[in-house]
């Protein structure tokens, strides 16, 4: 298994939840992390948790403006001066059946779970090809996979970043570009809106530091291998 020491990873959404437990996790497996959340509020707040545990900043940064993003990675230029590792963690559902969506609520699906993992690889990419390679993790949902009422807008944005993964991977692999699809279910965080009940007794769910776990692993597979595509489910869900 390869070593993560060193490595210079950026984590999209980083201030909480999944993305707040990735970038524990690598912290913890010895690379730099540079993470954005929306509000300098959030990320101060990640900040003075993350700091203790390794070498962190973080940027406030909005994955759905194209020019944030571009300054979001050209902050981390400037701290890190390369990067290798890329977590597109940064998402959101908003829920409603097809006729009730309205045009705004589309969109945000469609903005932050799809468009943002598009600007936000552009850049890293970029930036790969400078290092010779590097890694994109995408955080996806069982939900690019597994249509429900009432999730149309949520569905097709993660259908939509299942299959713009496994073309980048396609287009990228010889570059020495590998490219992972983490699928789970039901997380136990604080994903609002959901289609899963969040209510009383919850440690049934996925923990993030469960999913933080899966992307460690295929951080970590020699370079000879890619596992393209993980699906994850809590082991006992509601009956």
């Amino acid at each position: 298994m390869e070593s993560l020491s060193g490595k210079l990873a950026v984590v999209t959404g980083g201030t909480r939840g999944i993305g707040r437990a990735i970038a524990e996790r690598l912290l913890g497996e010895g690379a730099a992390v540079a993470i954005c959340g929306r509000s300098n509020q959030s990320v101060e707040t990640a900040l003075g948790a993350l700091q203790p545990l390794g070498r962190v900043i973080g940027i406030a940064a909005d994955v759905t403006q194209p020019d944030q993003v571009s300054a979001f990675f050209a902050a981390v230029d400037g701290e890190f001066g390369g990067l290798d590792i890329l977590v597109n963690n940064a998402g959101q559902g908003v829920f409603g059946k097809v006729a009730d969506l309205t045009l705004d609520q589309w969109r945000s699906n469609i903005e932050l779970n799809l468009n943002g993992p598009f600007y936000c690889s552009r850049e890293a990419l970029a930036r790969f090809r400078k290092r010779g390679g590097g890694f994109i993790v995408n955080i996806s949902s069982l939900a690019g996979k597994n249509p429900f009422s009432g999730g149309a807008g949520y569905n097709a944005s993660k259908f939509g970043l299942n299959g713009f993964s496994e073309a980048m991977m396609l287009d990228h692999r010889y570059e020495n570009v590998r490219v992972a699809t983490i699928m789970p279910g039901s997380v136990d965080t604080g994903f609002s809106g959901g289609p899963s009940d969040r209510s009383g007794d919850t440690s049934w769910m996925i923990a993030p530091e469960d999913v933080a776990e899966a992307v460690a692993m295929v951080l970590r597979m020699p370079a000879r291998t890619m596992v393209s595509r993980i699906e994850m489910r809590p082991a006992q869900p509601r009956k």
